[in-house]
This record gives C-alpha cells, sequence and structure tokens, in this order.
C-alpha cells in the first residue's frame, strides 16, 4: 500500500514467540527506544462507531482525550472477541495503513509522533513492522495528530 504512494519507508522485523495458539512480540525490541515503537488500539465511540488511536507501546490511550477529539462522549476498547470482524487483523498486528485502506475508520496519532520524526508501527502481521515518518504515515492514512496519551 506503501509503495502504490510512493511512501518511502523500512521494513522492522521484531522476534515473536507463540502462546498457546496466539503469536505475540516478545519483550527484546532489538534495542529500539519503545517510545519509537506505536501500537495501534481500537476502540467503539458512542458516536463514531469505531475509533483508531496510534500511541508509543510504553504509553496508554487516554480515553477521555481520544473520547473528546474523535466527537464521543465515550470510547472503549473493542472486545478481544470482536477484533478481527472489526478490523481484519488479528490482537497484536493491528496496523492503522491497513484499517484505513478497508474501513477508513478515523485515526488519531499521538503527538508525540510528529516530534518524533520516525516512528515504527505494525505491518499487518505479528512481528512485521514499518519505520516511517509520522507525517508520511498521517497523510496516508487521513490520521489527525492528537493529544491522546497518558503515561
Amino acid at each position: 500500500m506503501l509503495d502504490k504512494q510512493n511512501v518511502a519507508y523500512s521494513p522492522v522485523e521484531f522476534p515473536t514467540e507463540t502462546e498457546g495458539d496466539v503469536a505475540q512480540l516478545q519483550v527484546d525490541h532489538l534495542d529500539v527506544d519503545e517510545h519509537r515503537i506505536y501500537k495501534t488500539l481500537v476502540l467503539i465511540g458512542n458516536k463514531t462507531g469505531p475509533v483508531v488511536g496510534v500511541v508509543p507501546i510504553d504509553r496508554h490511550v487516554d480515553y477521555k482525550k481520544l473520547a473528546a477529539v474523535s466527537g464521543n462522549k465515550k470510547v472503549g476498547m473493542v472486545p478481544l472477541k470482536d477484533l478481527v470482524a472489526t478490523t481484519g487483523y488479528e490482537h497484536g498486528a493491528n496496523t492503522p495503513i491497513g484499517i484505513h485502506a478497508r474501513y477508513k475508520y478515523p485515526i488519531f496519532l499521538a503527538d508525540e509522533a510528529k516530534k518524533q520524526g520516525e516512528i515504527i508501527v505494525s505491518a499487518g502481521k505479528i512481528g512485521r513492522s514499518v519505520q516511517i515518518k509520522a507525517t508520511d504515515l498521517a497523510r496516508v492514512v487521513a490520521a489527525k495528530f492528537a493529544d491522546i496519551t497518558s503515561a
């Protein structure tokens, strides 16, 4: 998807482990600063339906802040059992790029991503990610930068 839009990126692979029948990232992030690795969280707003927050893995999405910027009174996480039906991706593999291409849900990127320049987001498979300029990602997925995190 990024190639079609001539967006520069670098593939990144992280080690994974399987626990039961669930693959997940290992804690070892290959000496990459965790604050540069972003997770894609899918929530449901009481007015908008699905809304996506993209925040550093060492931070939490602030429900009140995300609700306010997305035009909702409240938001809550999509139940794990409904995640694949809502996004097309399993837990740990959600990518703002693929979600935008399929569903056009509103996407909000944590403000700090803009200051960092390049960030790492999932590429749609557990352990596979892309390093991309935050401003390019925002343009490609029609995301808005916003203060949506808490420590």
